[in-house]
């Protein structure tokens, strides 16, 4: 999913014992809200900064805009941003992450421990349960991660497991279950890798890691419409499609982060616009990213509730490389140098995104300014490079994107670039909603350059490249949209989980990106800030480093 203030403390590690991994902050640039995490850059509501324990934290309830989820709310079938803040108030992983980009063991688990990176001991603390009141034991975690690794789940986040060993045998058939995981005792279980990785312990709390109750396995299509967690909220009513679901505070949470409200409503909006002017009428209480073009009266009519935040999200301009129109790599590096990305986010977003010159966010150690040379604005070279690949300009480019989140005007304004540099007609395939957009992009359906955003999933530059680009994470265990496959970028990227030092590993994943950039099978296109509005009935609302709001955080005013 899914991404600030100058830091650059000096990067350290801890996890040869297994007790904290330091993900690291790179100086400068837009900074923090990928290892540092999200910092607010202007007033959330309130100005606390006391962890939701202002006024209202024993009780009240309150809404939140959500989009349409593309799936039932199963942690292991949730890849998509919609979904993530749900899953993110009915569950807890094994491990947080601090605003300073550090694994936190503030979730399930006491320990991961290894002596090598590659055979972990995962010990978890005692007195955890689900909200329907059974125990939360490695067998929860053992038995969910086999079920969403198993192909025939068709689990959207299967290809997180990929590192275990056993992921390809299950993948083959011939094995039933990931033949590195094993239970030892109600607390503790061993994970044991294919390669060594030293980011393990930050991998596992992502939501594919997430626990789930034996109700789960009694009936899983049911449970995604009531599913049970073990986070500081849990279900009130089923989640109905196109309208919600309603939570209430688990009192019997065994977290630190226990929800300072009696309970809150996810509501869903067909769009942004809807949801933002049911904000400004006070009828949903937050709405974490507002339409692009109301940024600019958004900050004097909320003021102090309005939230401008530097997240770890890269916006791209995704290809279909399965389309022979588009499996020329020239074709795709021409389309990204005839777009002014600077004009776009002056004209569009007003300023608040910046041109996106990598594939690696500059919020995290391993961004290079300029690595992407193809996203250069440079009409002349565009054209030259179509006219090399024999480019058929007499037929328009479809440009594809979700219907309801603000992708209109820029889409379109890209097609009015391409138009104009590259004399290419253009039509907007905007109509479906994200519940239809992902399924239809898994089913190889665009048939031109698609929007598509991406935070990361835990703070390492790693986390950009494998999910979107590699051919362990083809759809539906992953999110390769593009269907982009190199042989050499998967080895080099292999090469990096297994290195030694985080400098070594950096070296190898730039190495991949230089070979991603080269082949575009996505544009990067904006370095994304996103700005949030709530109303006076709430306080304390944070986004966090994964660019959702922290629901356990948020105090409601009595």
């Amino acid at each position: 999913m899914q991404v600030l203030a100058d830091q650059s403390e000096t990067p350290r590690s801890r996890n040869e014992r297994g007790l904290h991994v330091k993900l690291n902050k790179r100086p400068g640039a837009l900074v923090a809200t990928a290892l540092a995490g999200a910092m607010l850059l202007s007033a959330c509501g309130g100005g606390s900064d006391d962890n939701g324990s202002g006024s209202g934290g024993d009780g009240g309830t309150f809404t939140a805009y959500i989009g349409e989820p593309k799936s039932p709310l199963i942690p292991g079938n949730t890849t998509e941003s919609e979904g993530a803040k749900v899953i993110a108030a009915l569950w807890t992983g094994l491990v947080g992450y601090s605003e300073e980009g550090e694994v936190e063991y503030t979730g399930v688990a006491e320990s991961i421990e290894s002596e090598d990176n590659q055979n972990w001991t995962i010990t978890l603390k005692d007195g955890w349960t689900f909200h329907d009141g059974s125990e939360v034991t490695a067998q929860s975690f053992v038995d969910a991660w086999n079920y969403t690794a198993n192909p025939e789940n068709a689990q959207d986040g299967g290809s997180y497991l990929a590192r275990i060993a056993g992921f390809q045998e299950l993948q083959d058939g011939a094995a039933t279950e990931l033949s590195g995981l094993a239970v030892e005792d109600d607390l503790t279980f061993t994970v044991a890798l294919a390669a060594p990785f030293s980011l393990f312990p930050a991998v596992v709390g992502y939501d594919a890691f997430n626990p789930l109750p034996e109700a789960f396995f009694e009936d899983p299509e049911a449970f995604g419409t009531n599913p049970i967690g073990n986070g500081p909220f849990q279900a009130d009513s089923e989640y109905v499609p196109g309208q919600g679901i309603t939570l209430t505070r688990y009192e019997d949470y065994a977290g630190e982060d226990k929800a300072q409200a009696e309970g809150m409503e996810f509501i869903v909006y067909a769009d942004q616009a809807t949801a933002y002017t049911d904000a400004q009428d006070g009828n949903v209480d937050i709405v974490d990213v507002i339409p692009p073009e109301v940024i600019k009266s958004a900050e004097s009519e909320f003021g102090d509730n309005f939230i401008n935040t530097e997240v770890s999200q890269i916006t791209y301009l995704g290809f279909p490389t399965y389309d022979a129109r588009f499996s020329d790599p020239r074709v795709r590096q021409a389309i990204s140098m005839a777009i002014d990305r600077d004009a776009i986010s002056e004209a569009i977003f007003s300023g608040t995104r910046t041109a996106a010159d990598s594939f690696i966010a500059p919020v995290v150690d391993g961004y290079r300014e300029g690595s992407c040379e193809f996203c250069t604005f440079d009409v002349d070279a565009a054209n030259q490079l179509l006219e090399e690949a024999g480019f058929d300009k007499s037929q328009p480019v479809n440009l594809w994107f979700n219907a309801g989140g603000g992708h209109d005007a820029w889409m379109e304004a890209v097609g009015n670039q391409l138009r104009t540099n590259l004399g290419i007609e253009f039509s907007l395939q905007g109509n479906l909603d994200f519940a239809q957009y992902l399924p239809l992009g898994e089913q190889k359906g665009f048939t031109g350059p698609f929007r598509m955003g991406w935070s990361f999933d835990y703070p390492a530059a790693e986390s950009y490249l494998t999910p979107l680009f590699s051919e362990s994470s083809l759809p539906p265990l992953g999110s390769n949209y593009s269907f982009y496959g190199n042989a050499e970028a998967d080895a080099l990227i292999a090469e990096g989980d297994k290195a030694g030092s985080e400098e070594e590993a950096i070296g190898f994943y730039q190495q991949a990106e230089d070979l991603i950039a080269e082949d575009m099978p996505y544009a990067p296109m904006f370095f994304t800030q996103i700005q949030s509005v709530h109303t006076d009935n709430v306080d304390n609302v944070r986004i966090d480093l994964f660019q959702r709001p922290v629901w356990s955080e948020v105090t409601v005013n009595g």
